[in-house]
């Protein structure tokens, strides 16, 4: 089954968030837009980068009020542990979910179960609980937290204007595409 359009899987989960340990569950999704960013490890070498990438962009996501969870398989103990240590990770202000269990990584379909690490997954969750962007990559691959907000500026404007989708590099304020019979093969 794609992953598209699924909805979320119910889990409850422990984060580590500015100095506490918080509860998460997939009942906080509700009527909010989330990005889940999955990520292999703690402690390793490009997802702090990437989770420090993120953080800058953090506000800008806040804006429009999307919530980020960074999700790995290590616990939440190991999430403070790592804020402690690294000035990188000390930027961060959005909830570091722990899943020791893998459930919330197998949910996501972004697993490797041989390694017990998850892939570098980022999904973006409607507020409706259904995922509306999935993009995985391997490992070595990091990624952009300025496209992944142009990606979820692009998912609030189909979601608040039907009938009307995005083309390629699709920058907030610029045209968008009315599909009809009358632009088939005219682009």
């Amino acid at each position: 089954m794609a992953i598209i359009n699924s909805k979320v899987k119910p889990f409850a989960a422990q984060a580590y968030l500015n100095g506490k340990f918080v509860p998460v569950t997939d009942a906080d999704l509700k009527g909010k837009w989330s990005i889940f960013f999955f990520y292999p490890a703690d402690f390793t070498f490009v997802c702090p980068t990437e989770l420090g990438d993120m953080a800058d962009v953090y506000p800008e996501f806040q804006k429009m009020g999307v919530e980020v969870y960074s999700v790995s398989t290590d616990t939440h103990f190991t999430h403070k542990a790592w804020h402690d240590a690294s000035d990188t990770i000390k930027k961060i202000n959005y909830p570091m979910i722990g899943d020791p269990t893998g459930a919330i990584t197998r949910a996501f379909d972004v697993m490797i179960e041989e390694e017990g690490l998850a892939l570098r997954g980022t999904f973006v969750v409607n507020p409706e609980g259904e995922i509306k962007i999935a993009e995985i990559h391997d490992l070595g691959i990091g990624r952009d937290a300025t496209e992944l907000l142009r990606k979820v500026k692009a998912a609030q404007y189909i979601a608040a204007h039907p009938g009307e989708v995005c083309p390629a590099k699709w920058q907030e304020g610029g045209e968008t595409l009315k599909p009809s019979l009358d632009l088939v093969g005219k682009i």
